[in-house]
């Protein structure tokens, strides 16, 4: 088990291992876009994981291939759909206006 912190709201979650950020954030009723369900296709759920990075999955292939067609990706960069929570250390994510509806 995690804590997930959600910037710029401050809301913290717990996260069980195992568990996408994105479904995290759903489950939590926190708005977040997600046009193809969670498959890696749109990046419409583009976050920046601030702290925690070792606490959640390595990128993959096909989610690298996709971060590397968004504006604006920088090394902190992530989809909420693909990236699983370890449940090794805290994390703490930033959701982007442009993709949270904020």
């Amino acid at each position: 088990m995690a804590t997930l912190t959600v910037m710029p709201m401050g809301k913290t979650l717990e996260v069980t291992e195992g568990t996408t950020i994105l479904a995290a954030l759903i489950g939590a009723g926190i708005a977040i876009n997600h046009k193809c369900e969670g498959n890696a296709n749109c990046g419409s759920c583009h976050i920046f994981v601030q702290e925690g990075r070792k606490g959640v999955s390595k990128i993959a292939r096909e989610e690298n291939e996709k971060l590397d067609t968004i504006v604006g990706v920088g090394s902190k960069s992530r989809l909420a759909c693909q990236t699983k929570v370890l449940g090794t250390e805290n994390i703490k994510v930033e959701l982007l206006g442009f993709s949270s509806g904020l």
